[in-house]
């Protein structure tokens, strides 16, 4: 009979709920990895500055109607020397059918100005730096460290936050939770692409009102109250046993 300290012993032992989690988490991002092996964002920019700009104007906008707006913008204005001639004035014309149009307006002229008097007219590879600009707040920042400079931190926005406390991958009552509890589970090599992976399943499957746990590939790993159970075929549990609360 082998001795409680031999290989054999350890390789009987039950894994730990520590372990079951993580191989959990592992094995979400593995799938979403293999569905969507090179995510991308979907607000339209040509680059890095016009990323920039288009993600301070999609706080409280939807990509789409961002999009829609900048196409004409960044055929004009695509360097901060050419959005700040055009001013506060001429830009409201261009994102007028945007949110908060006025107040991202001004500070979009207001972040250009600072650009080129600071930053020698360069977006800064700098999470400070870019906060410090107007309207720039850590999310943004996280995008366009993300996606201009593949910087593997995580934005964490509405559809994130859904997500992650939906699975759960953290439960967290803040948006700052959640985003450093992310920035501690997800694996090391997920997290480039892990906002990216997200929010897309967050915006077109995991649904605020109505997700799709049908068509949805992470179903059998989740277990969100409202999901509907099945029979799992992979060996994690897929009934519903409440939130599943995870610190």
């Amino acid at each position: 009979m082998p001795n409680e300290k031999s290989p054999l012993a350890k390789a009987r032992r039950p894994a730990s709920p520590r372990s079951r989690e993580a191989a959990r988490i592992d094995e979400i991002f593995a799938r979403l990895e293999a569905a969507d092996p090179h995510p991308k964002g979907e607000l339209e920019h040509v680059n890095v500055f016009t990323l920039l700009v288009a993600v301070v104007l999609s706080a409280q906008a939807t990509d789409v109607g961002v999009n829609k707006a900048t196409r004409a913008l960044f055929q004009v204005a695509d360097t901060p020397q050419k959005m700040l001639a055009l001013g506060v004035d001429g830009l409201r014309g261009y994102i007028k059918t945007i949110g908060l149009y006025p107040t991202k307006a001004k500070n979009v002229i207001a972040l250009c100005a600072q650009l080129i008097e600071k930053h020698g007219g360069e977006v800064p590879c700098d999470r400070e730096a870019l906060q410090a600009l107007p309207g720039v707040g850590r999310k943004t920042a996280n995008v366009v460290l993300n996606i201009a400079f593949h910087v593997p931190v995580i934005a964490v926005d509405t559809h994130i936050f859904r997500v992650s406390n939906r699975l759960p991958l953290v439960n967290g009552k803040t948006v700052e939770q959640v985003e450093a509890g992310l920035e501690k589970r997800v694996p090391e090599r997920y997290k480039l692409h892990a906002h990216h992976w997200l929010i897309l399943h967050g915006r077109y499957v995991c649904k605020a009102r109505k997700p799709e746990c049908e068509r949805c590939i992470i179903a059998d790993l989740c277990r969100f109250e409202g999901k509907t159970t099945f029979e799992s075929k992979t060996g994690f549990e897929s009934k519903t046993n409440g939130p599943g609360k995870t610190s």
